[in-house]
């Protein structure tokens, strides 16, 4: 008796037995499954990192958003000739999650008259709060030893410059000052 011979195809010629057609292997199916999923991922990973980015970029094209608004700091006669007070406002510009950190508070100087000088509490080396002392009429940052005279001019230490100032004017008796955000050497109040 004479036997049959059976003639498969070879086992990586990948032809199906059944349709006779090529067929891709299960392995390469689930890589060009993980290949799909790696470049998605990359691409989303490429995008939140990409979008603050583009923003940036295109803040100085858009223009700035206006960071300053009128604030009353009270009637002219709440500060005294001759005297500096500290005074607060609350940012105009708050959020909810702020709390206490909206409340800033000010120098106020009157020179005489409606002639005011208003102060921001930071020190012009790195920040900190400065103090007034009356009695040797200066203003000190306890920080680093930065020392400013009454009219905020550098009077000893590491601060660069003077105290920054707030634009003031007065309307209807109360002294209003443009406020907002805190200045900085790039901006000044």
């Amino acid at each position: 008796m004479e036997e049959l011979k059976t003639i498969s195809p070879a086992p990586d010629s990948g032809k199906s037995q059944e349709h006779g057609a090529y067929s891709l292997p299960e392995d390469a199916t689930r890589r060009t499954w993980l290949f799909k999923v790696g470049v998605g991922l990359n691409a989303l990973a490429g995008a939140l990192v990409g979008v603050p980015i583009l923003g940036y970029v295109l803040s100085g094209v858009l223009g700035k958003k206006t960071d300053s608004a009128w604030i009353s700091l009270g009637a002219i006669t709440d500060f005294p000739e001759g005297a500096t007070r500290l005074a607060k406002y609350v940012n105009p510009f708050k959020q909810n999650w702020d709390g206490q950190t909206a409340d800033i508070p000010c120098w106020v100087r009157r020179i005489e008259g409606e002639k005011f000088q208003v102060f921001a509490i930071n020190c012009t080396h790195l920040g900190c709060p400065i103090r007034w002392f009356q009695e040797a009429r200066l203003f000190m940052c306890p920080c680093h030893g930065g020392v400013f005279y009454e009219d905020g001019t550098r009077a000893s230490g590491p601060p660069p410059r003077g105290l920054f100032e707030y634009q003031y004017k007065v309307e209807n008796g109360k002294l209003m000052i443009s406020g907002g955000h805190l200045p900085t050497l790039a901006e000044p109040a």
